[in-house]
């Protein structure tokens, strides 16, 4: 079963495999975003304590990363709170179609 196809008859098996997949990746951007907070901290204690601030370009960067797994995690993922948002809109407009 894709995560994607969400039918009300759909197996609580099924389910608790959905919940357990989502959970797992909101966990793995929890930790990715602790790891990214943890390292910067060192790598800007790092740099300031020889009085450079270069420590600055890895966390942009890696920051980009970091935004994009969240955004993957938690807007983009099936029956993430936008998909949620735009199928409900659409299912919305379709009926409202159907009514005139």
């Amino acid at each position: 079963m894709s995560s994607c196809n969400h039918d009300p008859a759909v197996s609580p098996h099924a389910l608790l495999r959905l919940a357990r997949r989502r959970a797992r990746m909101k966990l793995g951007w929890y930790l990715h975003a602790t790891v990214y907070v943890l390292v910067n901290l060192g790598l800007a204690a790092l740099a300031a304590l020889h009085g450079r601030h270069w420590a600055i370009y890895p966390a942009v960067f890696w920051g980009l990363g970091l935004a994009i797994h969240g955004a993957a995690v938690w807007l983009c993922s099936p029956r993430g709170t936008l998909w949620t948002h735009l199928v409900n809109r659409e299912l919305r407009a379709l009926q409202s179609l159907n009514t005139k």
